[in-house]
């Protein structure tokens, strides 16, 4: 017949995979019911030798675990072995002044073994004994290994910043993609949160060293009490009893309580690094043979004088000065063996390793440097919100060129002043300024209506006046006609500007490629055999980047190579294809300098000054230096307050010129008057109409 319980089918079952995680349940519930439920004297020496094993188990792991974050679960660990360690001097307590005046083993076989044997059966000698445990335990292990794990902890989260940095600028320079990021900024958390949860477990050690020291005096004296007022035993027979229980019961509880300081204090010494430890004290302490050496020679000196034990400090002597003479010889043989590759035999000879291409280091498209006051700017943790502009402006540059701009990669430069940042490109510093973080800048757009209290400075993007004021003063600012931005939003514009004016540097052949690549997704004719067939790369390259350098944007990338396919046979100079790409995007020229507008301003010039213009680039083979020094004066002013009327006129700047002129005028005009765009005749859409706002040249 069987029988079965109406709910055994509704019990969950655990697989042997699901078995690990109820054991630290069930530790913690057997620490509740020893201290309420008395404990039988047989399961209480189960209980000391689990705790002893416990404590052995977790000296080992940590001896033998290659880096500290191996063991993350060491602080639960040593909190977990702490309270069933004082659950059992509660339960022990329990069973010893109940059960004491019974005899030697009423509190179970190793209360009784370790009053009797470890300290051979003398109360005093085990209180000695047990004072001196206390006193290593508190005042060495447990005080050293706190204050190192205080400082641990103080000095991985002060480094939190720096390290998150280090990860996002390694992601903006595409050195690691977001999968690797993620992970390493794991990892750093994962080492703050251990070494901030070692400061406060070292505090559990602390606080269970005092306690045994209370515990101790508090069993004796209750002791002694129950001794004499209850069972009638004399003062010296309840001293002995009830002494030697509480010292045996003190040492089995201390015993892995020193363990576990211990191995507290080796988890916080050792280095974060990947090697055994073991290994990493025996080659660190005795690799080296001239230590060894000093030390053989003071120990036969000190054995030789009378009256010392000759054979210990002789023999030991003769241990360090063989282990010496050892290590040398093995230097010695190292030193005289051939070095060779991993790749060569030892019956070959191979030469000393060449220089190869990776030790050339590549430098950075695009570099951002700050200054270690303006490491919070780039630090989410701390509110940074760089990245996230610099990704912004990234995204918005990539979409008005019409290519992927490279990564910036940012990082620390201890060599700059502590709130500068300095901008490179191909290495080269092309921008470098001063900001404070902790202000704002207040920047006069031409008209102000009064004077702003701060420290003046100029605005690195666009050399406008201006002033860094308190967050508080902005209200103030703004009604005074200032405009008024965050130091992150200075440096991104900064950083704008400086990527606008340097586009086609950051186009090269392998971003060409990437946009072939893409126009071939939905024309694949048009691309199948235009390079190299038509046209070779570094053409196309120069033709973008002469496009960008002149301010025009490479979006419509589907036009401009077709018109380099329709004119390649024609030519294969990259300026007259840079002409002819002109001439069909004009329609998106026009509108990038005057929107939808159906009427365009311009300046042009008298035909007698182009007339002079035409021979005078006929005779220096097209060349703007063979223009005459008096005459390129002269031009370059009226010129220049032409543009500056209309730009007081809230108008575009624009000069109309045949097309022989255009390119040179474009490259006399672009350093020194940039806000005038140079079109020529054929640039101009059919339903746009012109209006002549000026003549330069009357």
């Amino acid at each position: 017949m069987k029988f079965s319980l109406p709910f055994a089918n509704k019990l969950p079952k655990l697989s042997p995979r699901e078995l690990p995680a109820i054991g630290a349940p069930v530790m913690v519930l057997a620490t509740l019911a020893m201290v309420v439920l008395p404990i039988p004297a047989l399961l209480l020496d189960l209980f000391f030798t689990f705790n002893i094993a416990i404590a052995m188990v977790v000296l080992l792991v940590t001896v033998y675990t290659r880096r500290p974050l191996d063991f993350a679960a060491f602080p639960t660990v040593l909190l977990i072995a702490t309270l069933l360690r004082l659950a059992l001097n509660v339960a022990s307590t329990r069973v010893v002044l109940l059960h004491g005046h019974e005899g030697g083993n009423a509190a179970g076989n190793v209360i009784e073994a370790f009053g009797s044997v470890v300290i051979g059966g003398n109360y005093a000698v085990g209180l000695v004994v047990f004072l001196i445990l206390m006193i290593i335990n508190f005042m060495v292990v447990t005080k050293g290994a706190g204050r190192i794990s205080e400082v641990s902890a103080r000095f991985t989260l002060d480094a939190l910043p720096g390290k998150q940095m280090a990860i996002d600028a390694d992601l903006n320079a595409g050195l690691i993609d977001q999968e690797q990021a993620r992970t390493r900024r794991f990892e750093v958390t994962k080492e703050a949160d251990f070494y901030g949860s070692m400061d406060g477990a070292s505090k559990f050690v602390k606080g269970d060293a005092i306690a045994g020291i209370l515990i101790l005096f508090i069993n004796i004296i209750g002791g002694l009490s129950i001794g004499l007022a209850q069972y009638g035993l004399g003062f010296g027979e309840a001293m002995e009893i009830y002494t030697l229980l509480t010292i045996g019961d003190g040492l089995v509880a201390q015993i892995p309580s020193l363990l576990l300081s211990i191995a507290a204090a080796m988890m916080v010494t050792r280095q974060n690094t990947d090697e055994d430890m073991g290994e990493q004290l025996v080659f660190q302490m005795f690799g080296n043979p001239k230590a060894l050496t000093i030390t053989a020679g003071i120990l036969a000196v000190m054995g030789i004088v009378p009256g010392m034990p000759h054979f210990a400090f002789l023999s030991l002597a003769l241990v360090a000065g063989g282990a010496s003479y050892y290590l040398i010889q093995k230097e010695k043989k190292r030193a005289a063996e051939p070095q060779l590759p991993a790749n060569v035999e030892p019956g070959q000879v191979s030469a000393p390793r060449e220089l190869s291409w990776d030790d050339v280091q590549p430098v950075d498209v695009i570099g951002l440097e700050v200054g270690y006051r303006l490491i919070p700017l780039v630090d989410r943790d701390q509110g940074g919100e760089l990245l996230e502009r610099v990704k912004g402006v990234r995204k918005k540059l990539s979409q008005d060129f019409g290519f992927l701009i490279p990564p910036v990669h940012i990082r620390d430069n201890l060599e700059l002043p502590p709130n500068s940042y300095r901008i490179t490109l191909m290495g080269v510093a092309v921008g470098e300024a001063d900001i404070r973080p902790d202000q704002e800048l207040a920047i006069n757009p031409g008209q102000v209506y009064g004077l702003i209290d701060g420290e003046p400075t100029i605005d690195p993007a666009f050399g406008l006046e201006a002033v860094w004021i308190r967050p508080d003063q902005q209200e103030h600012a703004q009604a005074l006609g200032y405009t008024v931005v965050d130091s992150p939003t200075v440096l991104a514009t900064h950083l704008s500007q400086q990527l606008t004016n340097n586009a086609s540097q950051l186009l090269g052949h392998e971003e060409v490629e990437n946009l072939l690549e893409m126009l071939a997704r939905s024309t694949p004719k048009l691309v199948e055999n235009f390079v190299p067939d038509q046209l070779p790369l570094g053409t196309v390259v120069k033709v973008l980047q002469n496009l960008l350098n002149e301010a025009i944007p490479i979006r419509d990338i589907r036009t401009i190579v077709q018109t380099l396919a329709e004119y390649s046979a024609k030519s294969q100079e990259a300026d007259i294809l840079t002409a002819a790409s002109r001439i069909a995007l004009k329609r998106l020229i026009v509108q990038e300098i005057n929107g939808i507008d159906p009427e365009l301003p311009v300046i042009t010039l008298i035909p007698e000054l182009e007339q002079i213009l035409h021979q005078t680039m006929q005779a220096s083979g097209g060349e703007s230096a063979g223009i005459e020094p008096g005459l390129a004066e002269r031009l370059q002013m009226s010129l220049s307050q032409a543009t500056q009327e209309q730009e007081l006129k809230g108008e575009p700047a624009v000069l109309l010129t045949s097309g022989v002129l255009r390119s040179t005028l474009a490259k006399f005009v672009k350093n020194t008057i940039p806000n005038l765009r140079v079109l020529s005749y054929q640039e101009i859409p059919d339903e746009k109409q012109i209006r002549i706002v000026q003549a330069v040249g009357n």
